[in-house]
């Protein structure tokens, strides 16, 4: 056997852990294992091999099929031996080494065997292994006596038989299924561990069906869970039955909270717990049912055992993010907690206060986090960070003592996701606070002097780049910024560079010395750096004259880019070089988007020489160019967007069909993508019909029908709508699938000369305002804000009406305008009750248009939004609205 890690000797100096598996190979051990075939079995030497091998399996090592073999069957020798030790390790070793099914053949009479011994540790052990490494042929065999154990009076047993089971549930579904009754029964059991097991299947089992899931928790509800497991259990699933009810009224979810309120005062502190915990967790938790999970939580917090602590104060730390108020009460017994031995539970402690506390209590609250904060791990470290930057949001007045911090800690030791977190921290300040913009830059400024991390300094050269110009006085950064074109890698040589330019275009006052610093960059050893060098020199005028910086060139130079960087590489590679210079106005604008996957029947589609032809084309510039090939369309100019995918038929259908809603500045174009799906048909003359009544502002100009549709082979046909230049009508057309069906032979592949004409109802299609936006993003959505001017402003608030949470109000708002989320705001955090997001895009007529959502619940349900539009032409401004206010 496998003896624990020990010390190799007492040296303090050479302190260093010992394994007895340390140095051994492959091949000794299959050697040793010979000892599986002596007349006179050593079980102790037997097990101490077993050990070495499933040591070996463990660790990643490869036995060939051969060696495997002659394993299993050195092992199945071991069944004669009467040693119980032995005889558990074999069970162990026959799991692992994963038999084959000409193998398994030949262990199953002695497992069976087993499976009906008088040893109870045989039996249980004998299914787990059985169940592991049967197929369902064997199954249905054993199943009678599965079922029986399922209710044996031996728990351990059972609880093999019941984990047996949840295992097999993911291959053999409908034979586990049969044994409801039993596990029903073994509910009921008085053993824990098998009531705990036996709910497990029970609800793995009943999952998919909803009403059947209720009842188990309605009946378990009323207290037969006599088992800490099965209740901690019962109350995951309660909390499950009362976020997916669709009827989320006072009356209807009523008897559960009652539920999880009982267990409050349960004698197991496990179940107390994981009850308070449901209770924090419920979606829109009132303070008043808050209440009682926060008393227990708090009597948790003075438990002598640090598990029940850091359980308490971890929940209460989720808590205060959405309920500070709620957590107040306990504001006493956590300041306790800053001194706990155990570091993690102090860090919690004071994060938590940091976000429940008042102004007051800030400097008392900084004092006591400088003296531990050297003896957490990061991943503590950045909680801490984190709450420090809501905290001062919170209490802008207190940013100076705050920045001091979080520039001290930032000086000290540390991985990249911390130094990052405080970086961001002291970024989103600066934005936020205009009083802490100067002393947050300087802070910024003397990190990059001692910077490990190339892409922190990249990033900080970036935002200097941006904010630096706008302060009083630029001059002090330059040094820090020159500093990097000397004594860093090239990356962050290119980055100084870009941001020395940067104030020399903003601050004509500091022109001449930004040029001479520019020159003896000209001479430096990389590229990328001379390269970028002798671009802004050009660009500024590096000649020596002091001129104010032309607006073009800053936009040129600064701007934000809004074609995606995918898209241009793309447009890159794909350009050849001849005589007509790279047309960046050719890059196409709009995100792309994966297309969508048509379901099939596994095993009818043909592959090779046999596969059918490609299906439709899916890429911006593929879509233009199909479209300007056909002459129809070859007229309607520059393709604006194509739309996703939209299936008008369901799956598993004889026909399926999708459309994609080509947009142009006067015209749509329906293009529909068809698969005839059914292999005796051959579909000739397809063509849709689209009745456009409900569409006023369409006019049809133009179709092109698809002259055949053989069986699995996509084909398109096409209708054109007129419609009012630049203007984004919207409009529902219904559709019609007409065309020829003609029988086709078998076995000959040919098709009948007559056909019967057909038609084949399909879904409506909409266009829609969002069809009139692209989705353009920006890398930087406060620059682009602030550079795109109010001008043309519009701001306006709206109510959203009821909504079951605030992420389903942010996803619906984006979908309805199509827009591009920026810098990850279309994520919601969990139970918050405002968000902001930013959109961007570009409307019809290629105007660009920025978008910042402000959202906030408005009592229980209740969603409002304040909607501020800023674009580059005013009548753009209010068409954003309009949308909103009429969706």
């Amino acid at each position: 056997m496998a003896q624990p890690l020990v010390k190799k000797d007492d040296d303090r100096d050479e302190e260093a852990d010992y394994s007895p598996f340390l140095g051994i190979e492959k091949g000794a051990v299959l050697q040793e294992a010979r000892v599986f075939n002596d007349p006179q079995l050593d079980p102790r030497r037997c097990s101490q091999v077993i050990t070495k091998l499933l040591y070996l399996l463990n660790q990643g090592e490869s036995f060939t099929k051969v060696e495997a073999t002659e394993v299993f069957f050195s092992v199945t020798k071991l069944f004669q031996s009467k040693d119980i030790g032995l005889r558990r390790m074999v069970y162990v070793m026959i799991k692992e080494l994963s038999p084959s099914a000409d193998e398994v053949i030949i262990v199953t009479s002695s497992l069976m065997k087993d499976m009906t011994s008088k040893t109870d540790m045989y039996r249980a052990n004998a299914i787990r292994v059985l169940c592991r490494i049967t197929d369902g042929t064997l199954l249905t065999q054993i199943e009678r006596y599965l079922k029986q154990a399922i209710v044996d009076k031996n728990p351990v047993v059972a609880s093999a038989a019941l984990v047996s089971g949840i295992h097999l549930l993911q291959t053999n579904p409908e034979i586990v299924k049969r044994w409801s009754n039993e596990v029903q029964e073994a509910v009921q059991s008085r053993a824990a561990l098998v009531q705990f097991h036996a709910l497990a299947l029970l609800h793995q089992i009943r999952q998919k069906d909803r009403l059947a899931v209720n009842k188990l928790v309605s009946s378990l509800t009323r207290g037969s869970a006599r088992s800490p497991l099965a209740q901690c259990l019962l109350i995951r699933y309660t909390s499950q039955v009362i976020r997916e009810s669709a009827n989320n009224t006072q009356t209807g979810d009523r008897p559960f909270y009652d539920f999880l309120e009982g267990c409050l005062r349960h004698k197991a502190e496990m179940v107390i717990f994981e009850a308070a915990r449901a209770i924090t967790e419920l979606n829109g938790v009132t303070s008043r049912e808050l209440t009682p999970a926060i008393t227990v939580l708090q009597l948790f917090l003075s438990s002598s055992k640090p598990v029940l602590r850091f359980a308490a104060v971890r929940t209460l730390n989720k808590v205060a993010m959405t309920h500070p108020t709620a957590v107040t009460n306990c504001n006493i017994d956590m300041e306790s907690l800053i001194s706990d031995q155990n570091r993690s539970i102090a860090t919690l402690a004071i994060t938590t206060l940091l976000k429940t506390g008042n102004e007051s209590s800030v400097d008392r609250l900084m004092k006591q986090i400088t003296n531990f904060m050297s003896d957490i791990a990061d991943e503590f470290k950045i909680v801490v960070v984190e709450a420090i930057r809501s905290l001062c949001l919170k209490f802008p007045l207190k940013h100076r003592s705050l920045m001091n911090f979080l520039s001290n800690i930032l000086r000290e030791e540390g991985g990249f996701e911390y130094k990052k977190a405080i970086v961001d921290s002291i970024v989103i300040l600066i934005r936020d606070i205009p009083e802490a913009k100067e002393t947050g830059l300087l802070h910024l400024c003397e990190f990059i002097e001692d910077c490990e991390f190339t892409y922190l300094s990249t990033q900080i050269l970036h935002f200097l780049g941006i904010e630096g110009p706008k302060t009083s006085d630029p001059s002090k950064y330059i040094r820090y910024i020159y500093n990097r074109v000397h004594l860093e890698n090239a990356t962050v040589r290119a980055g100084a560079v870009s941001t020395l330019a940067k104030f020399g275009a903003m601050v004509d006052g500091l022109k001449p010395r930004i040029f001479v610093l520019l020159r003896r960059c000209l001479f430096d050893t990389d590229d990328e750096v001379r390269d970028r060098a002798t671009l802004y020199l050009n660009t500024l005028g590096g000649d020596g004259a002091v001129v104010e910086t032309g607006a073009d060139v800053k936009e040129f130079l600064f701007g934000s880019l809004d074609i995606p960087l995918v898209n241009l590489e793309n447009s890159l590679k794909n350009y050849e070089a001849s005589e007509k210079p790279f047309d960046i106005n050719s890059v196409p604008k709009e995100v792309k988007t994966q297309p969508l996957t048509e379901k099939k029947a596994p095993g009818k589609k043909p592959t090779g020489l046999g596969a059918p032809p490609p299906g439709p084309p899916t890429t911006v510039d593929a879509y233009e160019k199909l479209l300007s090939s056909i002459p129809q369309f070859a007229k309607f100019g520059k393709l604006f967007k194509s739309s996703a995918p939209v299936e008008l038929t369901e799956a598993e259908t004889e026909y399926a069909v999708s459309v994609v809603k080509h947009i142009f500045d006067g015209h749509v174009v329906f293009q529909y993508n068809c698969t005839n799906t059914v292999p005796e048909q051959l579909l000739e003359n397809v063509t849709v019909i689209v009745d456009a009544s409900e569409a006023e502002e369409f006019a049809e100009v133009a179709s092109k029908p698809l002259r055949s549709l053989p069986y699995d082979s996509p084909g398109q046909t096409f209708v054109a709508f007129e419609k009012p230049d630049g203007v984004p009508a919207v409009g529902k057309f219904s559709n019609m699938l007409r065309f020829i069906v003609k029988e086709v032979d078998p076995s000959t592949g040919e098709a009948e000369e007559d056909g019967v004409e057909d038609e084949y109802q399909l879904e409506d299609l909409e266009v829609v305002a969002a069809d009139y936006i692209l989705k353009v993003g920006v890398s930087n959505f406060r620059n682009a804000w602030e550079s795109m001017g109010a001008d043309f402003e519009r701001v306006d608030e709206y109510g959203l009406g009821p909504r079951d949470s605030l992420a389903e109000a942010v996803n619906a708002v984006i979908d309805l305008l199509g827009m591009q989320p920026c810098e990850g705001t279309e994520a919601v955090p969990p139970n918050s009750r405002s968000h902001t997001c930013l959109l961007s895009g570009v409307y019809i007529g290629n105007v660009k248009v920025l978008v910042r959502l402000q959202f906030g619940l408005d009592g229980p349900k209740e969603v409002a939004m304040k909607l501020a539009v800023r674009s580059e032409d005013e009548i753009v401004s209010d068409a954003i609205h309009e949308i909103v206010a009429s969706g």
